[in-house]
């Protein structure tokens, strides 16, 4: 079992590596298409919303509390707040919507 978990960590290491080498191997030159340019932009958003989304409805005792923060984190971070700003009011409205629902 001990042997199964070396070869595993070989395999997402090599993964890890592939991934972050192939495109400095194939691509020597600048990147002119606006469309492949657009997508390899965003590709870090989406893979760190893909991550955190799962986790957001699941982290707090209720869904509601949890639909609050998320609502109110979507609200503060088109309102031009930053990490700190948008995280502290998630935090806050999780917080009081969890006192408060047990009450309802």
């Amino acid at each position: 079992m001990e042997h199964n978990v070396y070869i595993y960590i070989l395999v997402m290491g090599a993964a890890t590596y592939l991934v972050r080498a192939v495109p400095l191997i194939f691509i020597r030159h600048e990147l002119k298409n606006t469309l492949i340019r657009s997508f390899l932009y965003y590709v870090p958003y989406v893979t760190l919303a893909v991550m955190t989304f799962p986790s957001i409805l699941g982290a707090t005792r209720s869904p509601v509390a949890a639909l609050a923060a998320l609502v109110t984190g979507i609200l503060a971070a088109l309102g031009g707040g930053g990490l700190l700003k948008v995280s502290a009011a998630c935090c806050i409205v999780v917080y009081i919507s969890e006192r408060i629902l047990p009450v309802l």
